[in-house]
């Protein structure tokens, strides 16, 4: 048995179960408000989104506001270096205040690096083949004597499913 009290409500939101972790791990970035992490498409926008990502604010010397580091690739820095002041008012927005004075804009490569193993942006989906006329024809061929249509549907499928396969291999 564990030591926690049994909370009588039911299940927990995952957010809220994660929210102290993340925070934890937010502030020892320097990110004392983690909105800027967890919401980074909806506070910078979709294309600088694409683009960089947050991985540090740093609150040095006295002065009011901080500096935010940004990661991008070295191909789309200078993209995210012109939107810098934009891109500084949403953050501030997101925030409530002028927490962020500065913007710097870190270059990567886009692999091998610790920070930039993470893709930017998702992968595009693979095209996917369309189905062969041969293949269809051949297999809707061999299974038209078959009298039941349930059945006859069954060995089309599997007359498909054997032709490409053998079609695949040299």
């Amino acid at each position: 048995m564990t030591d926690r009290p049994i909370r009588g409500r039911g299940f927990a939101r995952a957010a809220s179960v994660l929210q102290p972790h993340i925070r934890k791990a937010a502030e020892g970035r320097g990110f004392a408000v983690t909105r800027v992490l967890t919401h980074w498409e909806e506070v910078a926008g979709a294309e600088i989104a694409r683009l960089a990502r947050p991985v540090k604010i740093s609150h040095t010397g006295p002065g009011f506001g901080a500096t935010l580091v940004l990661l991008t690739t070295g191909a789309n820095a200078p993209l995210v270096e012109m939107q810098k002041e934009r891109l500084r008012e949403r953050i501030n927005a997101a925030y409530g205040y002028n927490a962020i004075a500065r913007l710097r804009v870190t270059q990567t490569s886009p692999t091998g690096f610790a920070e930039a193993q993470a893709q930017f942006a998702p992968p595009a989906p693979a095209p996917q083949p369309g189905p062969d006329p041969a293949r269809e024809a051949r297999a809707a061929e061999i299974a038209a004597p078959v009298q039941d249509d349930r059945l006859r549907a069954a060995l089309e499928d599997l007359g498909r499913a054997v032709l490409s396969r053998g079609a695949a291999t040299p």
